[in-house]
C-alpha cells in the first residue's frame, strides 16, 4: 500500500526550480518508494549493488549524460566522484534532473554542500507521521508508540518486535561501520540503549563516559555517528541570547518510538503500559511529530525546550517570526490544572513575545484556544 506522505507537495515544488533534489533521512524511511513513484519516469540505479556502482564508475559522464533528463540516484555518496560530474551538466544546462538520496546524512550532505552547492534543494523524510497513518492514527496510544513510524512496521504483518530486531542489528553491522571505524561495538551498544533508558533527559556526555569508562570526546563522537544516520537527534534549549542556546546541555531524543522500545526490550503494550519512562516515550513521540511537519513542509526545525536554574520547564517552545508558542506535553487521559503550571511561569517571563500555550495530552476533551489550549495529541497536525 502507498502511503500519501506530506513532503510530496514540496518535493513536487522543488523540482520546478532545482536540478538537483537530495532527500536524506533514515533507512527505511521511505525515500525510495517515494521517488520511484513520483520520478516513475526517472531512471533508478542503487549505489548499495557493487555491480551496478563498478559498471557507473567505469564511465560516469557518459552514464550521466545518457541519463541526464531523469536519475534517480541512491545511496549517491557510494560514489562522490559524481557530484563534480553533476554540478559540470547542471551548470551547462538547466533541463537536467538528477533525484539524489541517502540514508547517511554525514557522508551525503557533506559532498552535496561541497559539489552542489546553490544548485541542490535539500529535503529530510523521516518516518512517517501521525497524520500520515491515516485511520491507524486511531490504534491505541501505546500501539502507536511501540510500532513507531517506519512504513515497513505498518505494512508488514510481521510482530513489529522483530522487524526493529533486524533494523537494529542490519543498522550496526552496515551502517556504523561505514560512518566511522568504532573499534568497540559492544562498547557503542552499550551507549545506544543507555540513550533510549535517558530518551527526553538533559544530555550529560561526562556520565556516559563514567558509565561506559571512555572519553568524554568518544562519547561525543559516538552521539555525533547516532545523529549522522538518524537514529538520535538534540532538541536544544531556549534561550533570547542564540549563543547560549549552543552551550547549555540538550535533550536526547530518538527519530523512532518503536526502536526506543525494542531497545529497552519492551515487547509489548503490558510492558509499555507499566514501564517506567512511560511518559518520556510518550513525549518522544510528540516532539518527533514537530520535526516531521517542519521537514514536510521543507522548513528548519524551530523547536527547543525551556528549563530554567529554578527547574522550571516548558516541554516544547517553538520560535517562528520572533513569537513563540509553548507546549506542555502529558500521557495522562485527563486534564489537571497543575499541566498548566509550566506554561503561566513561562507566560511571565515573555509577556510581549508569547502567541499560545497548549497542553497536549491523551484526553477527549479539547479546547484549540491560544492561550492554555487543551489539544489530543492526534489532532496535533492541525494546531502546529
Amino acid at each position: 500500500m502507498l502511503i500519501n506522505r506530506h513532503i510530496k507537495s514540496e518535493i513536487e515544488r522543488l523540482i520546478k526550480y532545482f536540478s538537483v533534489l537530495t532527500i536524506t533521512g533514515p533507512r527505511q524511511s521511505g525515500k525510495t518508494t517515494l521517488c520511484k513513484a513520483l520520478f516513475y519516469n526517472y531512471k533508478y540505479v542503487n549505489l548499495e549493488d557493487i555491480q551496478v556502482r563498478e559498471l557507473i564508475a567505469s564511465s560516469p559522464k557518459s552514464y550521466l549524460v545518457e541519463n541526464s533528463k531523469g536519475l534517480i540516484i541512491d545511496e549517491a555518496h557510494y560514489l562522490p566522484e559524481l557530484f563534480s560530474y553533476i554540478q559540470v551538466l547542471v551548470d551547462e544546462d538547466k533541463s537536467c534532473r538528477f533525484v539524489l538520496t541517502g540514508s547517511s546524512n554525514f557522508s551525503l550532505l557533506s559532498q552535496v554542500t561541497q559539489s552542489l552547492a546553490g544548485r541542490v534543494a535539500i529535503l529530510n523524510l523521516l518516518p512517517l507521521s501521525l497524520a500520515e497513518l491515516g485511520a491507524d492514527i486511531n490504534k491505541p496510544t501505546d500501539e502507536l508508540i511501540l510500532r513507531g513510524g517506519y512504513p515497513g512496521v505498518w505494512n508488514n504483518s510481521a510482530p513489529f518486535y522483530d522487524i526493529y530486531r533486524n533494523y537494529y542489528n542490519s543498522y550496526i553491522e552496515r551502517d556504523i561501520r561505514q560512518i566511522s571505524n568504532i573499534k568497540d561495538i559492544s562498547n557503542f551498544q552499550r551507549f545506544i540503549k543507555l540513550c533510549a533508558g535517558r530518551v527526553g533527559y538533559e544530555f550529560n556526555a561526562s556520565t556516559f563516559a563514567n558509565e561506559l569508562g571512555v572519553s568524554v570526546p568518544t562519547i561525543q563522537e559516538w552521539l555525533t555517528i547516532l545523529e549522522a544516520s538518524f537514529v538520535v537527534f538534540r532538541l536544544q534549549p531556549y534561550h533570547r541570547n542564540t549563543g547560549k542556546r549552543l552551550i547549555k546541555s540538550p535533550k536526547i531524543y530518538f527519530y523512532d518510538t518503536g526502536l526506543v522500545c525494542y531497545l529497552l526490550g519492551i515487547e509489548n503494550e503490558n510492558h509499555l503500559k507499566t514501564y517506567p519512562i512511560r511518559g518520556n516515550l510518550f513525549e518522544n513521540m510528540i516532539v518527533i511529530e514537530f520535526l516531521k511537519n517542519r521537514y514536510n513542509k521543507g522548513k528548519d526545525p524551530n523547536v527547543y525546550f525551556y528549563r530554567d536554574n529554578q527547574q522550571k520547564e516548558v516541554d516544547i517552545v517553538q520560535e517562528t517570526g520572533g513569537k513563540l508558542s509553548a507546549y506542555e506535553i502529558k500521557s495522562a487521559k485527563d486534564f489537571h490544572k497543575d499541566f498548566l503550571k509550566g506554561l503561566n511561569y513561562f507566560k511571565k517571563l515573555f509577556p510581549n513575545e508569547i502567541e499560545s500555550t497548549k497542553v497536549i495530552y491523551d484526553g477527549d476533551m479539547e479546547n484549540p484556544s491560544t492561550e492554555n489550549g487543551l489539544i489530543n495529541f492526534r489532532n496535533l497536525n492541525k494546531y502546529i
